[in-house]
């Protein structure tokens, strides 16, 4: 693959834009169209400002793929407490009688009906149980298996699943000797964190006493930030360091060692996504305002991994998401700017 990448200079059909007022970061791409539009050409993407004060927003925007726009839905947009650390839609397409469901993470966990105007939350979550505060919540995951399963990871070391229709605590781990960073389901009752202790772990909610350690970073006590776990095929999960311009990318039938590290970004790697649709083929951002395309080659060659494509941002890209229902489309977060590229 030495020189097969691919300097991506977008066409304007292949990129669509949209300028909010605040910074972005979190952001979330619904898994069908809203059925409420009828028209399978439209989606709704969900965005969360990043404005270092409790009042933050998210705005709710509809994309056209047919017409190419990107458009803001003001009834839609809500106020939000501190900027979102994640959002992310119900992970099925809402029936006809069904509301469209948006879950975010702060302070607490919050889901919203998008059908109530103006939008509220339908249910808060405060998973402490001797105070009406919560530790920061830094991620979650909504389990697409089983959906009233929603786990989230916080600074206080803990995980926490939660049953969202009864509105309780399934479970609640200890699971990292630091910080929890980012968590990750794999099948339905086994899921995956990381950690600033530098760990990835797994836990399976059949035997809670126990997880399994399959990375610890090379560096002690270099966080791990986020974790993507292979959906097409759950032998493989991908990881990212604190300030490292790498992707480690992990098989948990031979814990400890990599199976491919990812090392053509320039700088650091802040958000990593694997195709939806093909398990050989995953999607990186960083500070260096690149997002990589690599597919994952069945052995690597001495020299490492060139990606399969490049495309350029006007600035650091902070968050990056692969729509399951139009994979053809990745969207990435920088600065105040939200754009959907063709892939």
């Amino acid at each position: 693959m030495e020189n097969s990448t691919q300097e991506s200079h977008l066409r304007s059909e292949n990129v669509v834009s949209y300028d909010s007022p605040y910074a972005l970061y979190a952001m979330s791409l619904s898994p069908a169209s809203p059925h409420h539009h009828r028209r399978p050409s439209h989606h709704f993407l969900a965005v969360g400002s990043f404005i270092e004060d409790y009042n933050n927003r998210v705005d709710i925007l509809t994309f056209d793929d047919e017409a190419l726009t990107l458009t803001s839905n003001p009834s839609l947009s809500f106020s939000h407490p501190y900027p979102p650390t994640k959002l992310m839609f119900h992970p099925h397409p809402p029936s006809l009688s069904s509301p469209t469901l948006l879950a975010s993470s702060a302070d607490f966990l919050r889901l919203y009906s998008l059908q109530n105007d103006p939008v509220e939350p339908v249910s808060v979550l405060n998973n402490s149980k001797s105070s009406e505060f919560c530790a920061p919540l830094t991620s979650f995951d909504w389990n697409d298996v089983v959906p009233r399963r929603i786990g989230t990871s916080s600074i206080d070391t803990t995980c926490t699943i939660w049953d969202i229709e009864k509105g309780v605590v399934e479970t609640q781990l200890i699971a990292h000797d630091k910080e929890v960073y980012d968590i990750a389901w794999g099948e339905a009752g086994v899921f995956a964190s990381v950690s600033a202790d530098g760990s990835v772990r797994i836990f399976d909610l059949r035997d809670k006493e126990h997880s399994t350690i399959i990375y610890e970073s090379p560096e002690p006590d270099t966080p791990l930030l986020r974790l993507a776990w292979n959906k097409q095929d759950l032998r493989y999960m991908a990881t990212i360091l604190m300030d490292s311009n790498k992707v480690v990318i992990l098989d948990i039938r031979s814990p400890t060692v990599p199976v491919a590290e990812l090392e053509r970004h320039r700088a650091s790697v802040n958000a990593v996504a694997w195709a939806p649709q093909s398990c050989r083929h995953i999607c990186s951002a960083g500070d260096d305002t690149q997002a990589l395309i690599w597919e994952l080659p069945t052995m690597a060659g001495p020299n490492g991994i060139d990606p399969m494509s490049v495309f350029s941002a006007g600035s650091e890209i902070n968050q990056l998401q692969w729509s399951a229902a139009q994979p053809d489309w990745i969207g990435i977060a920088f600065s105040n700017k939200l754009q959907l590229l063709r892939v």
